[in-house]
């Protein structure tokens, strides 16, 4: 029996760090961690001994054997990628350093059950004497917190955390779907920081509203901003601002109940709902619009949103990708989550032949692989979504660009482009979730073209200690744990600065800006 990683898998790779054999890859110090979709344990080297589904914050790894229904497919997914990279490093000339490092020897000798361990890093070096800082971390979302954590368990450092929601937690609880509440169990292992002897929190207090960034920096010896990307990208299209028109962060936001989105903010009275995208996030919000909903009954769902979804008329969610199925964003563990939901059909709209020839020829390991299987049919859009007899669905319609939200003073269809040409598909409703966006900081540097804050290793550009991490940092790309990497990146180069002597000194004390913190908290 071995184990294996399954769909929630969040790659904070702290599974890796408790692996007696090293058979969890990749590993951070690995060229392909951080690129691929989640983590694998290789079924011949594992010994059984489960320190990885102890460590995992996510309750993402199990035994195979006690793998049932989709979950089963994650013993062959995790096996895949080891047979993958034994043919890609056959495939690959062994160069003479690979071929004279004791590593490659040793993984010979002991044939293919041998992980060899990287040799190890000690990049940050500390004096003995090192005084503890005071550090503000704005933003409480994962970024924040394994910023927080990496300060707390490897310095004396005292740290506020401050946020501008009443409720911390950040994307991982306004962000994440209320049907994955294992995601959601990641808070818990940040959780236990807010209430650190060496931690102080605000919320809701805002830096740029509440208190100015200076006023901030001015109480800590560094500053570290974790505020993620707060808004949408925008389709740029007539029409995107219709009634009816709405971003997949507005909805994400409803049904997890964000305090700044009205209850009353999401409409569900259409048959068919268009979402442009084919990320995650599209993914998720196809499936809460057809899903029963009283399976997200015990969620942690809105219930506002719970009562909207029981009345929906929402029958079909077509899923608009403007390139081919080899291309799409989401992950394979979200797509297959999608094959496995009760009551709901999935359709591939086969309007451009490249499209069914692209997923027969996919491999094993190809996102394309994952629709071998689902129906294939030239949709007609005529016919209305809720035709009599048909259960609810999500189509996949690729190769379609959106070139207009059409309608007068209601959505009435969204006209794309691409395949056989230009058509209407009749809507009542439109989500775009086509990314997000940083927003500039008031007091910050910002690249409108990147939706960034411009830094150096986390160190903000132009601006002595203040740093930046997660989104607003490296952009809206990679899940919850690629910010532990970006994390040690920023508090590394936050730490060399300390001990450079290149922080400027605070000029008030942590009592001053708790006194601040009160008196201007909203």
């Amino acid at each position: 029996m071995a184990f294996a990683i399954t769909q929630t898998c969040c790659t904070d790779a702290t599974c890796v760090a408790v692996c007696p054999v090293n058979c969890i890859h990749p590993t951070p110090d690995e060229r392909a961690f951080g690129s691929t979709e989640m983590l694998y344990v290789d079924p011949k080297a594992c010994i059984d001994c489960g320190a990885c589904a102890d460590a995992c914050p996510v309750d993402a790894i199990f035994p195979v054997d006690s793998l049932t229904g989709g979950q089963r497919e994650y013993a062959d997914i995790n096996a895949a990628y080891f047979q993958q990279s034994e043919l890609t490093s056959q495939a690959e000339p062994e160069t003479d350093a690979e071929a004279g490092t004791p590593a490659a020897s040793e993984a010979a000798d002991h044939g293919p059950n041998f992980h060899a361990w990287g040799k190890p890093a000690f990049e940050r070096i500390l004096p003995s004497d090192f005084q503890p800082l005071r550090v503000a971390i704005v933003g409480t979302g994962p970024a924040g917190m394994y910023a927080a954590e990496d300060l707390l368990l490897n310095t004396r450092s005292e740290v506020t955390l401050v946020d501008r929601l009443p409720v911390a937690g950040g994307l991982i609880r306004y962000g994440v779907a209320p049907d994955h509440p294992a995601t959601k169990k990641i808070g818990n292992a940040f959780a236990r920081f807010y209430a650190h002897p060496r931690v102080r929190m605000h919320l809701g207090l805002e830096v740029g509203a509440n208190v100015t960034a200076e006023e901030l920096a001015a109480h800590h010896d560094a500053v570290i901003y974790a505020v993620g990307a707060a808004t949408d990208r925008r389709l740029g299209i007539p029409g995107e601002d219709r009634t009816g028109s709405i971003s997949a962060t507005t909805f994400v936001a409803w049904y997890n109940a964000h305090p700044e989105v009205a209850p009353d903010a999401v409409d569900l009275s259409a048959e068919r709902v268009v979402v442009v995208g084919n990320g995650n996030v599209a993914l998720d919000v196809a499936r809460i619009l057809v899903s029963d909903p009283e399976t997200l009954a015990d969620t942690e769902i809105a219930r506002h949103a719970l009562e909207a979804l029981r009345r929906s008329k929402v029958r079909e969610v077509v899923l608009l990708g403007r390139r081919g199925p080899e291309h799409s964003a989401y992950t394979r563990s979200e797509l297959l989550a999608l094959k496995h939901l009760p009551e709901v059909d999935l359709l591939v709209d086969d309007h451009d032949p490249r499209i069914g020839a692209t997923i027969d020829a996919a491999g094993p390991m190809e996102k394309a692989q994952v629709l071998q299987g689902v129906a294939r049919e030239a949709v007609d859009w005529t016919v209305p979504a809720e035709a009599a007899g048909r259960r609810r669905r999500i189509v996949f319609r690729f190769h379609s660009t959106p070139v207009e939200v059409c309608g007068d003073d209601t959505l009435r269809a969204v006209r794309v482009t691409g395949g056989a040409g230009e058509l209407e598909i009749p809507a009542g409703m439109a989500l775009r979730a086509i990314g997000y966006r940083g927003v500039p900081l008031a007091g910050l540097p910002f690249d409108e073209v990147t939706g960034t804050v411009p830094h150096e290793r986390g160190r903000v550009t132009g601006s002595p200690g203040t740093y930046v991490v997660g989104w607003i940092k490296r952009g809206p790309s990679g899940g919850i744990g690629a910010n532990r990497t970006c994390a040690a990146e920023t508090v590394g180069t936050l730490l060399a600065d300390a001990v450079a002597g290149a922080l400027p000194a605070p000029t008030g004390g942590p009592k001053a800006f708790r006194r601040l913190a009160r008196r201007r908290r909203r």
